[in-house]
Formats: structure tokens, C-alpha cells, sequence
């Protein structure tokens, strides 16, 4: 089976002005979450969609998602984590109790609010998962990448031509995360900023699949209204 787990578990402190997290702000004339649930719902090749929010916001998403999308079985509301990783281990965790992992399962992560994801990234992703095992979303770097320890002084400044910027999603085979993740130590799982670090920390290939500028995240104020002129556009 394939899977999208879409990570709402932040609170969006960065956002600032408001208690509201980020991922349930309005976007056009629907919350941003359910935007970036629509992407994955409408396709075909995804079995099911699990989304993951903090415990006070579950019934609060069950009722937005019944409310813009519908009643479906395939959509799936539980509770995240206190960290990243632990939402994305909450997610295996249910697959594993509900549907069984076997040699072929796929899970495509997302951030919440990535509310243009295209359809051509998410088949991508699960073309790469199936055939490499995990693959991450990126896109060049444009601009100059300085390197500075200390926050005051340049360390280095790397060749821009060998950077990117990461996206999402991130889509592995779930069989081969989930032995990888129950395999790191402690000081591994210390450093761990997403899942895969945990690949990369193994020594194990991740795929890069293209995204695109407009797969932006929406974290600061700017970027909500960003998102709303991409929208626009997109409407037009």
C-alpha cells in the first residue's frame, strides 16, 4: 500500500499575531491544511492519507475535513508527536497496527503546510521511493550558501552548484525506515533534523526528485501572504 502522512503536529510559533497554528489558518477560502490534504486525496495511486496534529486539534481537524472534503475512509486523523520524528514514528506505528508493513509499503511525508505540492512531485516521489527506497524533494540553491559557526564571522562558502534546498516530501519504502530508524543510537537520534538524516546517517543513497519555487513552506506571515498571490494566480 502507499501512504501520505501529512505532518501538522507544529504550533507555529514563527508565525506570530496569532494562537491559531499555522496549518489551520485560511488560505483563499479554506485553511491551509486542507489544501495540502486535497493534493493527496484526489490521487489515485494513494491508498490512504494519515494526518497528524497535536491531541487538543484532532476533532478540530476531523470536522474541517468533513466540512471542505467529505466523509472518507481514506483520510485519517491521530495524534502527532512531540517532535518531528516522533510524528513520523506515529505514523509508522499506526500502519504497522492497522495494515500491516510489507516489502512494498511506500509512505510519502509532507509538511502540512506545503500547500502546492504538485502532482507531478508526488508521483515522482513515488516512483523514487519504489525503485531507490527513500528520496527527498529539493531545489537548487539560488542563492550564495555562507558557512558561519559562530554566527558572526564566514567559515566557508561552499560551490553553490552542489546545494539544494529541501522540500517535501520525503517518501520511503516503510520497511526499510523502520529498520533503519530502530537502528540508531542515541546520539544519532540526538541530531536528527528529518528522516533522511536517518538515511544518510546509515550511508544509505537518498534520491533527489525536483520540486518547484511555488512548493513553498508557509512559516512566517510573508509567506501566508505569498501563498495567497500564488493562489490567485493559480486561479486566474
Amino acid at each position: 500500500m502507499i501512504f501520505a502522512a501529512i505532518l501538522a503536529g507544529g504550533i507555529g510559533s514563527r508565525m506570530g499575531g496569532t494562537d491559531t497554528p499555522k496549518q489551520f489558518l485560511t488560505l483563499g477560502n479554506k485553511p491551509v491544511i486542507i489544501h495540502t490534504i486535497e493534493k493527496f486525496v484526489i490521487n489515485e495511486n494513494i491508498d490512504k492519507t494519515i494526518v497528524l496534529t497535536p491531541k487538543n486539534f484532532i476533532n478540530h481537524t476531523t470536522q474541517l475535513i468533513k466540512e471542505y472534503i467529505g466523509d472518507s475512509e481514506d483520510i485519517i486523523v491521530i495524534e502527532g508527536g512531540e517532535t518531528r520524528n516522533d510524528t513520523l514514528m506515529n505514523s509508522i506505528n499506526y500502519i504497522d497496527e492497522n495494515f500491516g508493513i510489507d516489502e512494498d509499503s511506500i509512505i510519502l511525508t509532507h509538511d502540512s503546510v506545503r500547500p502546492f505540492v504538485t502532482h507531478r512531485i508526488i508521483e515522482d516521489n513515488i516512483d523514487a521511493a519504489r525503485k531507490f527506497g527513500a528520496c527527498d524533494t529539493v531545489v537548487p540553491a539560488t542563492d550564495t550558501i555562507v558557512e558561519s559557526i559562530n554566527g558572526q564571522t564566514i567559515e566557508s562558502i561552499p560551490v553553490r552548484d552542489y546545494y539544494y534546498q529541501g522540500q517535501t516530501p520525503q517518501s520511503f519504502n516503510i520497511k526499510k525506515l523502520f529498520n533503519l530508524i530502530n537502528s540508531l543510537t542515541e546520539a544519532e537520534t540526538n541530531i536528527l533534523t528529518d528522516a533522511c538524516k536517518i538515511f544518510t546517517l546509515k550511508d544509505e543513497d537518498v534520491h533527489l526528485v525536483m520540486g518547484e519555487v511555488t512548493n513553498i513552506k508557509i512559516t512566517y506571515p510573508y509567506d501566508l501572504k505569498l501563498a495567497n498571490t500564488i493562489l490567485d494566480d493559480k486561479n486566474d
